[in-house]
């Protein structure tokens, strides 16, 4: 007689390097394959386009990539032994590629950009709260999925929804629609924003950064949208549209650790529910975006080694000048290729059928407020983004 398996949660190393077990590794591999040859897809496809065009880099691979994916998606569709990769994509291998990507900068250019982005950031956070709690108790929807909307739209996409629900009591089919519309506005502004952005801020990359990293929802969305931007306008100067977008968009991860548990706790005092609040509270420590860490510590060892290498010594006591160059270029390299596999999982993880279901009052609050988010956005930008010299 066998003895059934049980499983288990995953410890902290799995955790944090797989988000499960070490035996359900390998059912991460199919997905992860899959987004990785609609990479390699996208990148061929892109090439051919832009030669056929006469233009070197008109076409960014990784806004193919994302195409690519909801294409397959969406017609021959995802078999269950691709969502388990696919999911991981969007979660483990986006935030290696943003710990990856601090390689790129100065921990001073980090310090700089992010903190002339603080007000850019808390302005256009309000303004998405604001505008959308107005929205919903205009159009009678429940002050759950304003909230959840407003919260979703402002601060971290989904992540910012599914943190928040506990702790005003949501539905499911409440955080559902909150989740949809967010997808649906962030792919948007995704696609558009990179484009828009030159044209309001006549190609100035710190400004587009920023409007890029303080107006799109989701930090996968921030990420595409960045490097769709630095591949489209073919800016290669450092810190580029991307970098500087990821930072700001950073800035407003770590706002979830304050955000939410004010909002549910303002939420609870409305309502009378103090217990939700004070549940909520004991799982404040998993708010924080961790991942963060790991970029500022990539910035930190790009400013330690170039430090070390004008100075006329090597980096680490190991990589001379053009050593230290290769490396941090291959890193750069990687970080981008990991993103676009993110990206391809962006593209395979949305299914239009699901989000056909956002009945037409919440897709009125969730654009009103990602309309007025953005239009902050630009005013914010265009008053403080002149400030930063990066």
């Amino acid at each position: 007689m066998t003895t059934p398996t049980t499983s288990r949660d995953p410890n902290f190393l799995e955790n944090l390097l797989f988000g499960t077990t070490f035996d359900q590794v390998p059912s991460l591999i199919p997905g992860v394959v899959l987004a990785s040859v609609v990479v390699l897809v996208a990148a061929a496809l892109a090439e051919l386009i832009n030669n056929a065009l006469g233009y070197d880099g008109l076409v960014s691979f990784i806004l193919v990539a994302i195409v690519l994916g909801m294409v397959i998606r969406n017609t021959v569709g995802l078999k269950d032994m691709f969502a388990p990769g696919v999911a991981f994509t969007l979660k483990k291998v986006l935030r290696l590629g943003i710990i990856l990507l601090g390689i790129r900068l100065s921990i001073l250019d980090v310090l700089e950009i992010g903190g002339f982005g603080i007000p850019i950031v808390v302005g256009a956070v309000l303004t998405g709260l604001l505008v959308a709690t107005a929205a919903t108790r205009w159009l009678g929807l429940s002050d759950r999925l304003g909230t959840l909307i407003a919260i979703g739209t402002g601060i971290c996409g989904a992540t910012a929804i599914v943190a928040t629900a506990p702790g005003i009591g949501a539905k499911d089919e409440e955080v559902a629609y909150a989740v949809a519309n967010i997808t649906i506005f962030g792919i948007a502004a995704m696609f558009l924003y990179p484009f828009l952005g030159d044209v309001i801020f006549g190609g100035d990359v710190t400004q587009v950064g920023l409007f890029l990293g303080t107006s799109i929802h989701e930090t996968a969305q921030v990420a595409g949208a960045g490097l769709i931007y630095d591949q489209s306008f073919d800016i290669t100067t450092s810190p580029s549209g991307a970098d500087i977008a990821v930072v700001a968009k950073l800035v407003r991860n770590v706002l979830m650790v304050a955000a939410i548990p004010a909002i549910t706790y303002l939420y609870a005092r409305r309502r009378d529910h103090s217990r939700a609040g004070a549940a909520h509270r004991t799982e404040l420590r998993r708010l924080f975006p961790v991942f963060i860490l790991g970029f500022v510590v990539m910035a930190g060892v790009r400013s330690i080694g170039d430090a070390a290498v004008d100075s006329g010594g090597q980096a680490f006591g190991i990589f001379g000048e053009a050593a230290w160059g290769d490396l941090t270029h291959g890193i750069r390299t990687w970080a981008e290729y990991t993103l676009a596999t993110a990206m391809a999982g962006v593209g395979l993880g949305t299914s239009v059928s699901q989000l056909k279901g956002l009945g037409f009052k919440p897709f009125v609050v969730g654009i009103a407020a990602a309309l007025a988010v953005g239009v902050a956005s630009v005013g914010l930008v265009s008053l403080f983004g002149p400030l930063i010299s990066v």
